[in-house]
């Protein structure tokens, strides 16, 4: 009787487990969600725990083979998308990464000069960017969820986002290359206001102990290290504002929009390492860029013209690689005399 009654608790416990687990969060399986989030928390400990245990610089060999393992796995996740979630959600899937990756090279250019403003050595440079990594995960987090639940409710704010995607592609093309000016920033007035500052950089420790000028006491101060990993991180969330959006009109499905953006992020960063060295080389992809969040806030206007339910995922796939292939190779033949190696940030 025991044995019976112990087995049926053990069947009940595990329906609830299957139950829990087909349950749907946003739309999705928890399940899904959960190999997703167990593959992305397994990349970050491989990645600070075992290939970048101890500090150094991160040469361009590295950091190619990095990014292209990355690469790999955000493409490999297609075919899991392909098998939970079909050919469409697929074309969706790569069409949002491969727009997520390119939008965020933008966001190469300003870790650099951000790195370089702070003088942040090329050996702690990977530190800052990986902890930037997870700032990033519970941000994009947080802005696709509400972005879902307001789509969701209101589904004429994605007309919204594709007038804001317009009208940015547009000023992105007729805007100036002026770097902005760090030393006014805000955001940096207000951490040295907030902060006890460190003169220099002090190793890989974003806070050290020192004496208060003042009382003598020791006292926390923050180093340059931990002011770039603050501009890095809202450096990300004002891209968030352009890139987030430009998903949402390609798809609305939170998993997708989500696993998109996060695998775009984690191999971009790894790539820094590299394109930090050819920066100059794409110096007219941002007109392609441009036209690219011309063409992803238009999509839902031609859609509805055209009478369509939605535009063709297969057909926004292909033109997005087309716009992206013409801006890098316009890109690489106009700098074919500029060089390849200029100074390291």
């Amino acid at each position: 009787m025991d044995l019976k009654r112990t087995s049926a608790r053990k069947m009940r416990k595990e329906v609830c487990i299957v139950e829990l687990l087909t349950s749907l969060f946003l739309g999705t399986p928890i399940w899904m969600w959960l190999v997703f989030i167990t593959l992305v928390l397994t990349l970050l400990v491989l990645d600070l725990g075992v290939f970048n245990k101890t500090d150094h610089e991160i040469g361009v060999a590295e950091s190619l083979k990095m990014s292209a393992g990355y690469i790999a796995l955000g493409l490999g996740f297609s075919g899991f998308v392909w098998w939970q979630m079909g050919g469409t959600a697929t074309a969706q899937y790569l069409t949002a990464f491969v727009v997520e990756k390119t939008l965020a090279l933008d966001n190469i250019f300003v870790i650099a000069l951000i790195f370089g403003f702070f003088a942040v050595p090329r050996v702690y440079q990977h530190r800052v960017l990986f902890w930037g990594i997870l700032g990033v995960i519970v941000l994009r987090g947080i802005m696709i969820g509400l972005g879902a639940t307001i789509v969701a409710s209101y589904h004429w704010v994605l007309y919204i986002f594709a007038v804001f995607l317009i009208l940015t592609g547009i000023k992105m093309l007729f805007a100036s290359d002026k770097e902005p000016d760090l030393h006014s920033n805000p955001l940096v007035k207000f951490l040295h206001k907030r902060f006890h500052v460190t003169d220099e950089i002090e190793g890989h420790d974003f806070f050290v102990k020192r004496p208060d000028p003042k009382t003598g006491r020791l006292v926390w101060f923050a180093t340059p290290l931990f002011l770039a990993l603050v501009m890095i991180e809202f450096a990300d969330l004002v891209f968030a504002v352009d890139s987030v959006p430009a998903v949402f009109t390609i798809t609305t499905d939170p998993f997708i929009v989500y696993t998109s953006n996060i695998f775009a992020i984690l191999g971009l960063r790894a790539l820094y390492f590299a394109l930090s060295a050819i920066l100059h080389r794409f110096a007219y992809l941002k007109y392609a860029l441009s036209i690219l969040l011309v063409f992803i806030g238009s999509k839902i206007f031609i859609a509805d013209l055209m009478g369509w339910q939605k535009f063709p995922p297969e057909w926004s796939l292909g033109i997005t690689f087309a716009i992206l292939g013409a801006g890098i190779a316009v890109s690489l033949w106009k700098t074919k005399d500029t060089g390849s190696t200029p100074d390291t940030v």
